[in-house]
């Protein structure tokens, strides 16, 4: 029993790192629009797409596919921005319903040119077991892309922090009006988050395909968890999209694991609504929007 938890609680963890690279990109394109871009998962999920293509078509490592999926994602990122920049009355609204559009055109093109059928990397090396301690188990894959994606979440981190870059991020989303004062341009630093958040898209699509299981409805899928981890986070607080992806992993492996699969979503849903009651702004809400 002891052996069968820490194995739920070892998934879950290596899940928690895939679902915050997803939210990660969508917090900080919120805390710097306050916009929720609903077409971020079918970003991911192209980035995916891209990395399947590469390697069924031309026997390509999926890594070796991050360079073009990071051009086709980022600008497509870019085009989304510029749709969402024409909004100027109800932005908040109008910006949900073009995003959700856009991110249903994304869906069916996906499923016109690659079909339906589910799809993983065929990898050897990838798919090879990992074990901890003689008694936890994963794939490769798994525990490289969550050793990655914490190490590009540091670094995002850092970039907020130390670069005038970052730190005109987090002007915008504390004050838009006294940033544009201190000599911040507002469309610049949109755009560039808009662009942090693709690469961040393309990474997390890449470890995904490498990971799990793709097909055309996981986009809107990973929308939705990645929404429901900035919430638990606080809208807009990147820390926090660490623990918050890291508590919905653990739930879900611990529902997989100890009752029935069907009830994984369920899981996270109820975990949402509960700290939605208990911490109305989050567990790291606040007034500030993005980290220092």
């Amino acid at each position: 029993m002891l052996e069968l938890t820490l194995q739920a609680l070892f998934s879950g963890l290596l899940a928690g790192g895939y679902y915050a690279t997803v939210a990660v990109g969508l917090a900080l394109v919120f805390g710097t629009m306050r916009v929720i871009n609903l077409a971020h998962g079918e970003l991911v999920l192209l980035a995916a797409y891209i990395a399947y293509a590469g390697e069924s078509r031309y026997g390509l490592n999926p890594v070796l596919c991050i360079p073009f999926a990071l051009v086709v994602v980022c600008a497509s990122a870019a085009i989304v921005y510029a749709l969402l920049a024409r909004i100027e009355q109800d932005r908040e609204m109008n910006s949900l319903i073009l995003t959700f559009g856009l991110g249903v055109i994304l869906t069916n093109l996906i499923l016109m040119t690659w079909a339906a059928d589910i799809h993983s990397t065929t990898n050897a090396w990838m798919l090879d077991s990992f074990i901890l301690a003689d008694t936890l188990f994963a794939m490769r894959s798994e525990v490289v892309f969550f050793v990655a994606g914490l190490a590009l979440m540091a670094a995002v981190h850092l970039w907020l922090s130390r670069s005038w870059q970052g730190r005109a991020v987090r002007a915008l989303s504390s004050n838009r009006n006294a940033a544009k004062l201190m000599g911040v341009d507002p469309r610049r630093t949109e755009v560039l988050s808009f662009l942090v958040a693709g690469a961040l898209s393309t990474f997390a699509g890449i470890a995904i395909y490498t990971g799990k299981t793709i097909y055309p409805a996981l986009g809107h899928v990973m929308t939705v968890k990645a929404f429901i981890i900035t919430v638990l986070a606080g809208m807009g607080s990147i820390p926090g999209v660490l623990v918050g992806a890291i508590m919905i992993g653990v739930i879900e492996s611990f529902t997989v694991t100890f009752a029935a699969a069907s009830l994984q979503e369920l899981a996270g849903m109820v975990l949402f609504l509960v700290v939605l009651f208990v911490a109305p702004s989050g567990l790291f809400g606040g007034k500030k929007a993005l980290p220092r």
